[in-house]
């Protein structure tokens, strides 16, 4: 129950991220759980130690897990998550991924590859199309959309459909749309993953990840194995990110409508090549004329925008996402910019941007 009353198909979303996983309403109660920074636990209760669970744990993934439609395990961060996902599949398994999802999961699977522990097939773009019939035998289709840092987005209903019927296991990585995107799980996906770190948290300052599962059986292996293998969050971080959910409603429809004003402006600037823009979310990737090292400038010159990694803080932020290795031989452009939105005003945003490309192109 979200408030102690009221089931969860019975509230809105926006609802679900103020009020779930509160404790239960009793007189002299606190409104919000409790930090509990305990690693030992009295004999008698389901927790004994550390490992096994924490009350902010567990306030935090019956929030999640209210809003995505399923049984929620936090992890330490978004490649814990993955991790343990990988975890469950058998030596020799058949995964399916795009070429170029986020580069950390990119390269777990290559270098899980690599050892042979899994055979990975990568397409350039996952449609229902380019996968009938090579499905046989799949264990797990890896699905990211809108994907990082291309923003390509996969029709997730067809795809979905398509693997379940060949009997994969389907995961999306929702980091970039959040549940007020879209919610894959009743869509049909198995799994749903989160970095946290990013518009779930929202402030720039924890690590975290979420696997949010349709089986409680599947949760509870991901949890047994959170446990077998450390993974485990921090409690000011689940904190944190319990916090920063409550206001993700919010901040995610101001940064969106920001978001989609920024693209159209960008589309229309002399010194860029081209935005991709899907045209909902808080992500934009746009690539400017000239050299990557143009590019580089172009992030070095702002002065209110973020010259950083990560994204979905209340800050703007941007990167050239070529600068590391892995994001080349994914191949991405040289010159294309990640640009996280964040709470600004749309007109302060756009006159840093404006002057920072001028400023690059001479």
């Amino acid at each position: 129950m979200s408030d102690g009353s009221l089931p969860p198909e019975d509230l809105h979303p926006e609802t679900l991220a103020v009020t779930a996983g509160r404790p239960d309403r009793a007189p002299g109660a606190p409104l919000n759980a409790p930090i509990v920074p305990a690693s030992t636990y009295h004999h008698g209760g389901d927790t004994i130690y550390g490992r096994d669970g924490n009350p902010g744990w567990e306030a935090f993934e019956a929030a999640l897990g209210d809003l995505e439609h399923g049984t929620c395990v936090t992890f330490a961060s978004g490649l814990a998550a993955a991790t343990a996902i990988l975890d469950e599949l058998p030596v020799h398994a058949k995964v399916i991924a795009q070429r170029a999802p986020y580069h950390g999961v990119a390269d777990m699977l290559r270098e899980r590859a690599a050892r042979g522990q899994i055979e990975l097939q990568t397409y350039a773009a996952l449609t229902a199309d380019s996968l009938a019939g090579s499905l046989t035998g799949v264990a797990l289709v890896w699905i990211e959309s809108p994907t990082n840092p291309m923003l390509d987005v996969v029709d997730l209903p067809a795809v979905i459909a398509v693997a379940k019927a060949a009997g994969a296991m389907v995961v999306v990585d929702n980091t970039f749309a959040s549940p007020f995107g879209q919610t894959p799980l009743t869509l049909g996906a198995d799994l749903v993953m989160h970095s946290g770190t990013k518009l779930i948290g929202g402030h720039s300052d924890l690590l975290l990840g979420a696997v949010v599962a349709t089986d409680p059986a599947v949760a509870q292996r991901l949890r047994e194995r959170r446990s077998k293998t450390g993974a485990t969050p921090g409690v000011l971080e689940t904190h944190l990110a319990l916090r920063g959910l409550r206001t993700l409603p919010v901040r995610y429809d101001r940064a969106q409508a920001t978001a989609r004003d920024l693209a159209a402006r960008l589309a229309a600037h002399p010194h860029v090549g081209r935005v991709r823009y899907p045209g909902s979310g808080t992500m934009i990737s746009f690539e400017t004329t000239g050299t990557g090292e143009d590019a580089e400038a172009v992030c070095e010159a702002t002065r209110l925008i973020v010259h950083a990694t990560s994204l979905g803080g209340t800050e703007t932020s941007m990167e050239r996402r070529a600068r590391y290795a892995s994001e080349r031989v994914a191949g991405t452009p040289e010159t294309l910019i990640r640009l996280s939105v964040g709470l600004e005003h749309v007109d302060d945003l756009w006159r840093d941007l404006d002057r920072a490309l001028a400023a690059a192109s001479g």
